[in-house]
This record gives C-alpha cells, sequence and structure tokens, in this order.
C-alpha cells in the first residue's frame, strides 16, 4: 500500500531516509525540521540536510520550534514518520494522523533510548547496535517496536561511519515495514532492559588521561565526526584527536604525558597508551594534520614530554 507521510528530521541520518521515502511509491507532502542555525567557525547560518533536501525535492517545509498548533494538518496525512527530528511530540500530534506517527530510532531498543545512541553505545564498547521502528508514544523512545535491525561494531568503529550505515539500514527496514502496515502488529518493549543515550555535552568530549586508553580510544571514535574529543595543554590551547588508536604499552609516564618513540607520538593513560594520528588544534586555520606536522609546526605546544589534561 503506497501511503500519504508528513516527514519529521534534521540531520543528514534523516535525509538518508527521507531520499529513499522520495524515491519509493509512498508520497511525502510535508517536512518538519530544526530552523535555520548559525554553524562552523564563522557561524554562518545553514539549513538542515533534511530542509534543503525537502526544498531540493520541491516539497513544502515548516520550522516550528514546536509541533503544537499542527494537527490539524497532519490529520490529513496516514503516518507521520519521525527520525532524528530533536523535538518531543504531544499526545494531540501522535493521535493527529489517521494511523500513527513512526519512528526510525538508531538503536536496539530498549537499549539506548535517547538523544545519542550510536555514540553511546561506541563509549560503552557494545560488539552491535542496530535500528528500531518503533510506534511512538509519549515517554521518550518507550512505544512498541514494529522491526528491528542488528549492525555489528567492530573495534574500529566511528560514529560518523555508523551512524550513515545506520541510515541506510534503517531506511530498507522503514520501507519494509510501511509496506506490511497495517497488518503489522508491534511488539511492546521491557522497560526493565531500558538504558539512556544522554544528549552529548562538552563534557563527553574531554578526555581523561587517567582513564584506560581503550576506553579513550571509544570516546575518540564514537565522537568522531561530530564533536572530536579533545585535551588542552597548561596554556590552554586544545588539541583535538581526530584519529587514534590504544597501545598496551607499561607506561611509566603520568597520565597525560606525550612521548615519541620509534612508532611515533603516544600520550600515556591510565592503563596503556593512546598513539596519535591526526590531529587538529586551534590555532592558525584549524586545519587537521598529522600529529608529526603538528610537532614541527607548533614544537611550543607539541614535544616529547609536553603535559596535557588536567593533572
Amino acid at each position: 500500500m503506497a501511503w500519504r507521510l508528513a516527514f519529521a528530521g534534521a540531520p543528514a541520518f534523516a535525509a538518508t531516509i527521507l531520499a529513499r521515502l522520495l524515491d519509493s511509491p509512498h508520497r511525502v507532502d510535508l517536512v518538519y525540521t530544526q530552523p535555520p542555525r548559525p554553524t562552523g567557525r564563522r557561524r554562518k547560518t545553514a539549513k538542515s540536510p533534511v530542509h534543503a533536501l525537502a526544498e531540493d525535492s520541491g516539497i513544502a517545509v515548516r520550522t516550528p520550534t514546536q509541533l503544537l498548533g499542527q494537527e490539524s494538518t497532519l490529520a490529513q496525512f496516514d503516518w507521520l514518520v519521525v527520525a532524528a527530528y530533536g523535538l518531543l511530540l504531544p499526545q494531540s500530534i501522535l493521535e493527529a494522523p489517521s494511523h500513527h506517527c513512526l519512528n526510525v530510532h538508531a538503536s536496539l531498543l530498549p537499549r539506548w533510548r535517547g538523544a545519542a545512541p550510536v555514540e553511546r553505545a561506541i563509549m560503552a564498547g557494545d560488539a552491535e547496535t542496530g535500528v528500531s521502528i518503533m510506534r511512538i508514544e509519549s515517554k521518550l523512545d518507550a512505544g512498541p517496536v514494529y522491526r528491528r535491525r542488528r549492525l555489528p561494531l567492530g573495534d574500529d568503529a566511528l560514529g560518523a561511519t555508523a551512524t550513515a550505515d545506520l541510515a541506510a539500514v534503517g531506511a530498507d527496514t522503514l520501507l519494509e515495514v510501511l509496506e506490511e502496515l497495517p497488518n503489522l502488529s508491534p511488539e511492546p518493549q521491557d522497560d526493565a532492559l531500558a538504558t539512556y543515550a544522554h544528549k552529548l555535552t562538552g563534557a563527553d568530549a574531554l578526555i581523561d588521561w587517567h582513564a584506560d586508553a581503550v576506553a579513550i580510544d571509544r570516546q575518540v571514535r564514537a565522537l568522531s565526526g561530530r564533536m572530536a574529543a579533545f585535551t588542552t595543554a597548561p596554556d590552554g590551547v586544545r588539541l583535538r584527536i581526530l584519529e587514534a588508536n590504544p597501545a598496551a604499552t607499561n607506561e611509566v609516564s603520568s597520565p597525560g604525558t606525550l612521548r615519541r618513540d620509534a612508532e611515533g607520538w603516544r600520550i600515556s593513560c591510565g592503563k596503556g597508551a593512546l598513539r596519535l594520528s591526526t590531529v587538529q588544534l586551534n590555532r592558525g586555520k584549524g586545519t587537521p594534520m598529522p600529529i608529526q606536522s603538528a610537532a614541527n609546526g607548533y614544537s611550543r605546544i607539541v614535544f616529547d614530554g609536553a603535559l596535557f589534561g588536567a593533572p
């Protein structure tokens, strides 16, 4: 059955799903997304990826800061499909479409309900994640699930890459569910198994060098492509760690100490060390560079014995 849909989402994850819907038999006539906001170092106002795609596709776009008042509009649609929209839907909105509201959530619910499921899964060292197609209820990400699809997370999984992979899997799974609706019944979640993927803040990006190198590596990989993990020098210079890997070494230096050896550069951790590959300094143009280039160009900051982070 071909459905008439409204769509709500904002980032690239959601844009991938919207693109697949636009290439399907279903009809998307209205898109809700976040208002344009300042972004990047120059704080230039930009539209969300979903906004840009919808406009390019000739679809009407609305950018309200809340959905209350949109009930009569949504009553014209069979379903509202939601993916990484960033706003909670009040009960009156959930009941507005003729069938209900569906969410494409990037985790194997009930694990990692909330705003940052991909990053939290990698930080926790999960061996797998996935997507869930859920009927939305008023309680956050607690609605019954129509279908789940799993995705392995290797020891080198990156947050940005995993998110892109999950968007593709989520789009495929959503289309399967839409094809089978309304003759498909969702299964309730077990609230006792729920974990929460709290929204990321700046504190999540700050590296604690007293932690295990494996945990810090997960932090770096989880935040890849979103808000890079970082550390600071005593003078306040910020060093963002873009690519690194853990090294099982018997460190004698204090946590946070940068050392150079035959294999390159490493920072001592509470257990083991983190070997650095690509970094970014908040100096000059802020261009990502190999750690050796940073040492060559900023030798007063990046040198053997430099101490980063809180003592």
